[in-house]
Parts: structure tokens; C-alpha cells; sequence
């Protein structure tokens, strides 16, 4: 299971950004045949719509609220509120950083998604950082064929 920072969404609802096609297309499943396409904190909601929802970019929007409709989206309770105080500490991170990731490793997510070189490196243990070059090229799909 996919975890997603929120740079990664706002940029796969570019259509120019080359990386972010590659997050675009993990969306691309049917929902009938996968609800879900990954996890990610609620707080994604507030940090992916707001630009977008000052600007008045509608298509901009109506994709971003698309792609958190086929998340689930997790509270950061209590319990993931410690450990992202632990998360923020050991790595760094900003505390809306550390929410996400910590969401991310209490859902059993297994790999965590994101653009955020500086502060979310490969060194996190709890769960494997991967950056969206990591992900494959849509270009490179035979025609009719799901990512």
C-alpha cells in the first residue's frame, strides 16, 4: 500500500509535469476494481485544496478533490499525533510532515510517497521512502495497458 505527501497529488493534477504523470497514473485503476488507491492523513485535505481553491483553477480542483476521493484518508489521533512527535525529532521533520508519515506507518503503509528529497530521505526506517522517478513511465505503457 501507497502513502502520499501532498506535493505528489498537487503535482500529478499538472498535466505538464512529467513526474507528475507518473503519480497521475497509480489513479488510473477502476474504482470498481480498487476503491482505495493508497492512504494518506486527513490533514492532506486542507494542504492540496487550499492554493487551489483561492485560485480558482476549477479543473485544478475538481482533480485533487478526485484523487483524495480515491485515498483513505486517516485521522491523526492520539496515537499518531506521539508518533509523529517521535518522528518529528528523529528526522526533523515539520510537524505536518512527521503527521503524514506517522498516518502512514500506523496504517501499515508500505512505501511512502513523495518529492521531498530534503526532508523525507531514504534513511527513514519505518517505512521506504520512494520519490515519483522511482515510479514507472506512463509513456512507456504498450497502449491499453494499466500501469
Amino acid at each position: 500500500m501507497i502513502a502520499f505527501d501532498a506535493e505528489v497529488l498537487i503535482d500529478a493534477a499538472d498535466l505538464s509535469n512529467a513526474l507528475g504523470r507518473r503519480v497521475a497514473a497509480l489513479f488510473e485503476v477502476d474504482p470498481e476494481v480498487l476503491a482505495y488507491v493508497g492512504v494518506g492523513s486527513v490533514l492532506l485535505v486542507p494542504e492540496v485544496l487550499t492554493e487551489p481553491l483561492r485560485t480558482g483553477g476549477a479543473d485544478e480542483q475538481l482533480t485533487l478533490i478526485s484523487y483524495l476521493g480515491r485515498l483513505e484518508l486517516l485521522p491523526v489521533d492520539a496515537a499518531t499525533a506521539q508518533l509523529a512527535l517521535q518522528m518529528a525529532v528523529r528526522y526533523g521533520l515539520r510537524a505536518t510532515d512527521a503527521s503524514h508519515l506517522a498516518a502512514a506507518v500506523r496504517a501499515g503503509a508500505d512505501q511512502f510517497l513523495t518529492n521531498n528529497r530534503k526532508d523525507f530521505s531514504r534513511s527513514i526506517a519505518e517505512i521506504d521512502v520512494v520519490y515519483p522517478d522511482d515510479l514507472p513511465d506512463p509513456a512507456s505503457f504498450p497502449p491499453d495497458t494499466p500501469p
